[in-house]
């Protein structure tokens, strides 16, 4: 029998930085009266305090972890037995390793969401001490909040604080009045555009690709080498097949095998679902893989390899 999963939302920062206040605010809402009990793990205490008595569901339970040593997936479990938790809140201790919690959730806890609260004033001095905390908590968020913003604020050098850990999150900006401001900030493509070689690593042939086909003309002549699967088809030119990755959007009904035509292949014995590394020279020609010209790979050199971690592309 399968085990019932218990949705958890995690909400990770430093002392101070708003988890409390957006869990109040949260609970409080009319939308959250969840007929079954809810946890919440309270790991730090800071000046914000729950207020239970403004909650919509009776049926909220807190429990404080004193130190790390109580995140294991043992105590977890007897503090979701005890209330006979169905939701999980958890609020972080932001001096606490983050992939110790990651690693010690109880099989049947599922991650729902999670989101990183940041205190726009303090953070970077947070980052020049605490570098290896800082980056820990910017790994896997679906969202990172900047609260306390103001017009000084250098909204540029918190954007960089981020990508330069992940391209996952989205990323919203609160001012101290409330006002609130999503990043829209365009981040620099993850490779070298201009290079010899223009290298793509597995994690970004989505975002190659999607730029490739967006403009086009300034990928005519340059050089690319990337790792993809072949596909073969009678209906093409006898030295050509295709090649690319499946591809995901933004679920999984949505992939989608994104292919580029390859001529010239020095590899004669190709088959279907072959993954290759190829290094081709791109031009825009005709081809029968597509309606009209696109982008041609005439190949310089081509090696079967193995499939990469992560087999299906994606922009996060």
């Amino acid at each position: 029998m399968a085990k019932f999963e218990i949705p958890v939302y995690l909400f990770t920062g430093f002392l101070d930085s708003g988890k409390t206040k957006f869990i109040q605010e949260t609970m409080e809402d009319k939308r959250f009266n969840l007929r079954e009990p809810i946890l919440i793990l309270a790991c730090e205490e800071g000046e914000e305090e729950y207020d239970l008595s403004k909650f919509t569901s009776k049926k909220v339970f807190i429990e404080y972890p004193e130190s790390e040593d109580e995140i294991n997936s043992l105590t977890l479990s007897e503090y979701a037995q005890k209330y006979n938790a169905k939701t999980i809140v958890i609020e972080y201790n932001g001096m606490w390793s983050i992939s110790n919690l990651y690693d010690s959730v109880p099989d049947n806890w599922l991650i729902y969401q999670e989101m990183s609260f940041v205190d726009a004033k303090t953070i970077l001095t947070y980052n020049q001490n605490m570098r290896n905390l800082v980056v820990d908590k910017f790994q896997e968020p679906d969202l990172v909040v900047f609260n306390r913003c103001e017009d000084s604020t250098d909204i540029m050098a918190l954007h960089k604080l981020v990508r330069a850990v992940s391209r996952k999150p989205q990323i919203i900006y609160e001012r101290t009045d409330g006002a609130i401001k999503q990043d829209d900030i365009e981040d620099p493509l993850p490779f070298d555009i201009n290079a010899d070689i223009i290298e793509i690593a597995d994690k970004d042939f989505a975002l190659w690709y999607r730029d490739l086909v967006e403009e086009m003309e300034k990928y005519e002549g340059k050089t690319v080498k990337f790792k993809g699967i072949a596909v073969t088809d009678k209906k093409l030119p006898d030295d050509s097949y295709a090649i690319g990755r499946h591809v995901m959007t933004c679920c999984v009904d949505d992939i989608e095998y994104k292919a580029l035509a390859c001529i010239n292949s020095p590899i004669k014995d190709v088959e279907k679902k072959d993954w290759l590394i190829v290094t081709a020279k791109i031009k825009m020609d005709k081809h029968k893989l597509y309606r009209g010209k696109g982008p041609v790979l005439d190949l310089i050199s081509a090696e079967k390899c193995s499939p990469p971690d992560e087999q299906v592309a994606t922009f996060y």
